[in-house]
């Protein structure tokens, strides 16, 4: 009888963190929850902040719970989170105050000042990354006289900031450094070049390791805390959650698109070498590093934060009840742009989205299902643009577009994506990122093969929903046409 193997897979997500356990052999695969924490950053006086302290004992009680719940015996743990943010250690190794959270305000206005030294196009060549203006290369810019960046000696990244916590160890995993601006995708390597010329120290970066390298083994005070019987290592996973969701995509073949949905949509290609044209710049297309050599080929759509927010502001009523409002409501009444910087920012969605649509001169939405629905078609209508130009600017074209995420219940966005990018789409994995961290973690211990027989295990194991487009895509067309005049 061959012997279950059980991985912990910690997830970090910008709204929650969970920690789950994959029990595999090789030819199954079974994922449950050990325990889900909330992620709620903290305004203090000095900006937005991430109260990673709460988030590390959240992982400390998630260990515990996964522990128990596979009889006290983990074989590994990974850790995956969102990107960009990172921590800052002093020549002791504590940190020195709680990171930044990338919607905190101080990079506004930064990206002019970093292009004044190296201009956007040249920033691109070097680094294959769209523009955001959370980006870690402008985080540090806008520290750069801070008295804690003067301070510190090591710059760990949230998922290597905990695995230090848990193992004694400092590394910086590739995939994730990728989101930093600060790597060269060609060389999967630093952009010393780029970091000189914007006087950022790399010596603050711990030594880069790959998806699968060893990243030490649980600290003797962690598995006395969580009730582990030792050791217990810890694998480097595709430590971006999306490098992690990307690996669990089920494609069965190469011509296949992803959006990998939740609080943003990461639309986009898995290939072979980045895409560093002038015009793939001027589309927002970013080159971030996935498993195995490939590239993340992909546009950051603003996602589900529209309708979180919106659900926020009106005091959490039941997403059931609004989906059913909104799919009662006619299609693309009321569009708006959702890759729009204007809707990075928390607070007021519900109003800033019918003050885009009085703008563009449509009909404004009033009813929280006509919100809803101008949301949807939305987000829809973006996975439609960014599906389609991959395709063109790198010339891949694709059969199906896989869903996979928090974006995957919702049955009408599903829909909507199929029929706006006249595609089939095939919905699953929605623990996606989860899924990729501990196949990711098996692989490196011999329980499975390549990237391909990762995929095909998925299929084979996942519940997996298909949407046929239902026609119409004129009427897409014209909802695009209508934000291009704005």
């Amino acid at each position: 009888m061959t012997a279950v193997k059980s991985y912990a897979a910690v997830d970090l997500g910008a709204s929650s963190g969970r920690v789950m356990v994959g029990r595999m052999t090789p030819d199954s695969l079974e994922l449950t929850e050990a325990h889900r924490f909330p992620n709620r950053p903290v305004r203090v006086p000095e900006g937005l902040r991430w109260d990673v302290l709460g988030l590390y004992a959240g992982v400390l009680d998630g260990l515990r719970a996964a522990g128990a719940a596979a009889g006290g015996r983990l074989d590994s743990v990974g850790i995956d989170s969102w990107a960009v943010d990172y921590g800052l250690l002093d020549a002791d190794g504590a940190l020195l105050g709680n990171p930044v959270h990338y919607r905190d305000a101080r990079t506004e206005g930064v990206a002019e000042k970093v292009w004044a030294t190296v201009p956007a196009p040249e920033l691109y060549t070097a680094t294959g990354l769209q523009y955001a203006p959370f980006n870690t290369l402008y985080q540090l810019t806008a520290a750069a006289s801070s008295a804690q960046l003067a301070h510190a000696r090591r710059l760990l990244l949230i998922p290597d900031l905990l695995a230090y916590w848990l193992t004694g160890e400092q590394g910086t995993e590739l995939t994730n450094a990728s989101t930093t601006q600060l790597i060269d995708p060609r060389t999967r390597d630093w952009s010393y070049d780029v970091a000189a010329r914007l006087g950022i120290d790399l010596s603050l970066f711990a030594p880069l390791r790959q998806p699968g390298d060893p990243a030490g083994t649980l600290r003797a005070e962690v598995l006395e805390e969580t009730g582990l019987a030792g050791p217990v290592t810890v694998t480097a996973v595709g430590s971006h959650d999306t490098a992690s969701a990307v690996a669990a995509v089920p494609a069965t073949g190469e011509r296949f698109a992803y959006i990998c949905t939740g609080t943003w949509s990461l639309a986009g290609l898995e290939l072979d070498a980045p895409v560093l044209t002038e015009a793939s710049r001027a589309a927002n297309f970013t080159n971030e590093l996935g498993l195995d050599g490939t590239v993340r080929y992909l546009r950051n759509i603003m996602g589900l934060w529209l309708l979180q927010e919106c659900v926020r502001a009106w005091g959490d009523p039941d997403l059931g009840v609004l989906l059913r409002e909104a799919a009662g409501v006619p299609a693309l009444r009321s569009v708006v742009d959702a890759g729009d910087a204007a809707f990075l920012a928390p607070g007021r969605m519900p109003e800033r989205i019918a003050e885009a649509c009085r703008a563009s001169g449509q009909p404004v939405p009033e009813t929280r299902g006509e919100i809803t629905r101008c949301i949807l078609d939305s987000l829809a209508l973006a996975h439609r643009r960014a599906v389609e130009d991959a395709q063109r600017l790198a010339g891949h074209p694709v059969d199906v577009v896989h869903v996979v995420g928090g974006g995957t219940r919702n049955a009408l966005l599903c829909q909507l994506t199929a029929d706006a990018c006249g595609l089939p789409v095939v919905a699953g994995p929605t623990e996606a990122a989860a899924l990729g961290n501990v196949l990711v973690q098996a692989r490196a211990h011999g329980l499975v093969g390549d990237r391909h027989a990762m995929r095909r295990l998925l299929a084979r194991t996942q519940p997996l929903t298909r949407y046929e487009p239902q026609g119409g895509t004129d009427r897409w067309r014209e909802a695009e046409a209508r934000l291009a005049t704005r």
